[in-house]
């Protein structure tokens, strides 16, 4: 039985094309069905790899309890993605995901395949450029850990299943493939809101990895993550003539260095920790019109009673100083927001629509994860 109701129109379901490719969470209409945490405390380790390789039943059976369906509200709707748990951490679980399954969450959650049961998400930490984040479950520390193996080991031609929330259904699916190529360059289109990202080093598959499969493992023949799905082209099955199944994924050795980077608190330019600052702007590149040379991150939408409106910030405005560091792009913004957290102040300088020169000062307030 599904628990949740999935919009399924066709446009909305990426297909690979040379410009980029979509996604994979997928827009649903209901969150899942809501559930008390387990009461027991015992920890569930890995289990030893096989000798052999693993039979499709086998291989579910070892993987499915390890992961769990991420439903994320936002402004923008109600996205599904996977996740996989990882460990314990005192009294919860630390789960790995991607980036774009949380992005603008204003309340995240996630029901484990082991128990069913749901358990509230808190965003640990994230890097957008790399698509991944770090969730830590209150509650889940009894929760099942997958096992790890390293992407260094897979060769093309090996076998490898991914296994996620395919279209957001609430129930695992197993996408069984091999490996077509390694160490691939992509770029990612958000198919909700359409932004572009470049993701490197992947793993490509020709696994019919599906919307809702984001976050969930790529895993060898013994069971063993060595991948993060992170993107893909997911057909429609019943379209005649569709093209090969074709995935991507993140080696799960480069993620786990995130994953560490993030539990030991070491923020850098793309990757952030705890609660997210909001400004209240959008921005985008500005450029001077006598030279074309960047000039700072013009401002191209100011959120109703954010700090950025108290401080006197307008549309079209251009932002050139951020606490003292000079502005030349959007994304001299972003790496200083990165280092911050909520209620950090902040002094600006920027020029209005007249080409007058002002500054002001605000205190960051929190916002959804970006």
């Amino acid at each position: 039985m599904r628990a949740t109701r999935v919009r399924r129109a066709s446009a909305a379901v990426a297909v690979l094309v040379a410009a980029g490719l979509a996604l994979l969470a997928i827009p649903l209409e209901h969150g899942t069905i809501d559930a008390s945490p387990p009461a027991t405390t015992s920890v569930v380790a890995p289990a030893p790899p096989p000798a052999v390789p693993l039979a499709p039943q086998e291989l579910s059976a070892r993987v499915v309890p390890t992961i769990v369906t991420v439903t994320t509200h936002s402004a923008l709707g109600t996205t599904a993605g996977t996740g996989i748990v990882l460990h314990p951490a005192d009294s919860a679980a630390i789960v790995l995901t991607n980036h774009h399954v949380i992005d603008g969450g204003t309340d995240i959650a996630a029901t484990s395949m082991h128990d069913m049961r749901r358990y509230p998400a808190e965003v640990v930490g994230y890097d957008s450029s790399r698509d991944l984040a770090v969730l830590r479950l209150p509650g889940g520390n009894a929760l099942p850990t997958a096992a790890l193996g390293s992407a260094h080991s897979a060769r093309v031609g090996d076998p490898v299943t991914a296994i996620g929330n395919a279209e957001g259904g609430g129930v695992p699916v197993p996408a069984p493939g091999a490996v077509t190529r390694l160490g691939v360059t992509v770029t990612t289109r958000n198919s909700t809101d359409g932004s572009r990202n470049q993701l490197s080093g992947l793993i490509e598959v020709d696994a019919d990895v599906r919307p809702g499969d984001s976050g969930g493992p790529l895993v060898n023949a013994f069971g063993e993550v060595i991948g993060v799905s992170s993107a893909g082209n997911a057909v429609e099955r019943d379209v005649p003539q569709a093209p090969a199944p074709k995935s991507y994924a993140i080696p799960i050795d480069s993620a786990m260095e995130l994953v560490d980077q993030v539990l030991t608190g070491r923020p850098s330019d793309t990757v952030h920790i705890g609660p997210t600052p909001m400004l209240g702007v959008s921005v985008r590149d500005h450029r001077d019109a006598m030279s074309n040379t960047p000039a700072g991150a013009e401002v191209t939408l100011v959120s109703f009673r954010s700090p950025a409106e108290v401080a006197g910030l307008a549309r079209g405005d251009v932002i050139v100083e951020f606490d003292g560091v000079p502005v030349r792009a959007a994304a001299d913004l972003t790496i200083r927001m990165n280092a911050l957290h909520p209620g950090d102040p902040v002094q600006l300088q920027w020029i209005d629509a007249t080409g007058a020169p002002r500054s002001g000062s605000l205190v960051l307030q929190e916002g959804p994860p970006r």
